[in-house]
């Protein structure tokens, strides 16, 4: 089941992982100009008229039935992810989406002084540390940070990050206790029931996605990836990303048609992940990254797209007898939560 949920996705036993997207967008935060929402707002009313709708009754049918891109879009916020399983919380990234989490946890032991975070890096292009300085719970005396990455150069990082002229407070200053963990790559760990393993992605810099393991589900994180290798020979020892994955999140930041225009660019398009998927068996997949220079149109747009892709491909397979699976997919929205 996908669906979306404005609670956070702590205390949820009825499953054994639960993921939320905090932040869905690549590159860059966006947010619409007062302009663009006076554009969508009557947009809206247009439809609601058009649909036959006149009274105030008719709302809550209308809301329902509305396609989302043209309510709340696809959200402004860089990477991040709230993975909770086993009684274990982690984050995948430290993009803009984190600074809202941080709010959440210090309702609980973090703000208290008494929590530990667990924050996993795929790399460090701005996008995916924009968030740290605004991340309140690293600012409490008491609380342990520990942050993960494959990269040797994980502890410098912060030492710019949380430096003057970029921030007023520096790395010496922050209340909390920060612990590096310099990962092997391909070689799993855990983090109290997650079982988790970083493979190489394809990207200009170097970047690792994540599988990550709980009571028998999987979920691999593929963001930041063109995905120029792409069979199982290619991929080598990076496969075991994509084999045996109950849910996939995968970088979709452009259409088919913008990755042949933007190599070695670093991002992929959505019919790449589904290709990947029906040929592996991945059940569910989820695309996000979206271009900060894409409007909720372009990105409905490129979902559209997918869709015909998807079922263009599907089709072709039955009628040539060929053997490809049946993959739930959706384009990722901030807030969106995904149960296993």
């Amino acid at each position: 089941m996908i669906r979306r949920k404005k609670s956070s996705t702590s205390g949820d036993t009825a499953t054994n992982m639960v993921i939320k997207i905090l932040g869905s967008r690549g590159s860059t935060p966006v947010s619409q100009t007062p302009r663009e929402l006076e554009q969508n707002i009557k947009k809206l009313f247009i439809e609601f008229f058009n649909r036959g709708y006149r009274e105030k009754s008719d709302l809550a049918k209308f809301f329902s039935d509305v396609p989302d891109h043209m309510i709340g879009g696809y959200g402004g916020n860089t990477a991040c992810l709230e993975i909770s399983g086993g009684g274990q919380q982690i984050i995948i990234d430290a993009g803009s989406g984190i600074r809202s989490l941080g709010y959440e946890m210090m309702a609980g032991p973090c703000g208290h002084g008494q929590g530990e975070v667990h924050i996993l890096f795929t790399h460090f292009h701005w996008d995916h540390v924009i968030g740290l300085p605004f991340f309140t719970p690293i600012f409490v005396p008491g609380n342990k940070i520990n942050v993960y990455a494959v990269q040797p150069e994980l502890e410098d990082v912060f030492k710019v990050v949380f430096k003057k002229p970029y921030f007023p407070v520096p790395l010496e200053k922050l209340g909390s206790a920060i612990e590096y963990h310099v990962l092997e790559p391909r070689k799993c760990f855990n983090i109290g029931n997650l079982k988790i393993t970083p493979y190489k992605l394809d990207h200009p810099d170097p970047c690792w996605g994540y599988k990550i393991e709980c009571g028998g589900r999987t979920l691999s994180y593929c963001v930041d990836t063109e995905c120029t290798r792409v069979t199982h020979e290619q991929l080598g020892p990076d496969l075991g990303l994509y084999s045996g994955v109950d849910l996939m999140i995968f970088d979709a930041q452009y259409t088919l048609m913008e990755t042949i225009e933007k190599v070695d660019w670093g991002h992929a398009a959505a019919s790449i992940g589904l290709d990947i998927a029906m040929r592996e068996g991945i059940k569910k997949l989820v695309f996000m990254h979206h271009d900060p220079a894409s409007s909720n149109e372009k990105i409905f747009e490129a979902e559209t797209q997918a869709r015909k892709y998807y079922q263009s491909q599907i089709k072709s397979a039955r009628r040539m007898g060929l053997d490809l699976n049946d993959v739930e997919w959706s384009f990722a929205r901030e807030g969106m939560v995904i149960k296993l």
